[in-house]
This record gives C-alpha cells, structure tokens and sequence, in this order.
C-alpha cells in the first residue's frame, strides 16, 4: 500500500507526540532546572522548575476552569504558574490546588502568558513534590 505525502506527515507527527508523551522518566531528570524567577528566561525551553506553591486556585467559574499553582510568589505578584485545565484534572489522583504552601518542581515547556512564565500542566507525572 502506498502512503501519500500528507499522511507519511501525519504518521510522522503521531510517533513524535507518542515519543514525546512517553518520555521516560530520566528525561525529566535530565530536564535543565530554574527557578520560577529565572522561568521567563528559558521560554521556549523544557524545563523543570521548583519552588514553593505560594498560591493555588481552582478557578471553577472560568473558561476552562484551570488551576493555578503560583510558585516563590502569590498571584498577582507571581512570578511564575503552573496552569492545570479543568479538563485534565481528572488525570491527578489529588486536588492540584491541595499543594498550597508544598515546595514542588514542575517539567514542561515554558510559555509566557501576559508577561508571565508559566508550564502548561496535562497530567501528575509533570509535577513531583518535595519537602
């Protein structure tokens, strides 16, 4: 059977998103580690990001309904955010926003969001909680 360009693009994409998904865990060991301050200046960039969860909402009455856990800083001093959508919730086997006030570090790729570094977070494997 002979596949066409547009779909040897699309089986290509799919390996690279399982691939990507299913990184093993020393990949995020390996990630490069800032802190939320420094965040904003590795957009772009996966990382792996710790401090303190100064903050934590879950914004039930939002678009989306996300969560946001503020690390080193309360929002809307926040320096950087970890954003949880409503829809990915389901994925953590605990409230995100139970770690208030824990010291946790956070692997993805930084975005800015209105001046702000943040981490898009889809499941629990991107946040590991330390004391």
């Amino acid at each position: 059977m002979r596949m066409t360009f547009r779909a040897g693009k699309l089986l290509l994409a799919l390996l690279a998103a399982l691939v990507i998904l299913g990184a093993p865990p020393s990949a995020i060991a390996d990630a490069l580690r800032v802190s939320p301050g420094e965040a904003i200046n590795h957009v772009n960039q996966t990382a792996r990001v710790c401090g303190r969860v100064a903050s934590a909402n879950y914004s039930t009455s939002s678009k989306g309904q996300p969560t946001f856990l503020n690390l080193d800083k309360p929002y809307p001093n926040h320096v950087f955010t970890a954003v949880i959508w409503g829809s990915d919730r389901a994925a953590f086997p605990y409230a995100p926003e139970s770690l208030a006030d824990r010291r946790i570090c956070v692997t993805g790729t930084i975005k800015v969001y209105r001046g702000k570094a943040e981490i898009i977070v889809s499941g629990p494997n991107q946040i590991q909680t330390s004391e």
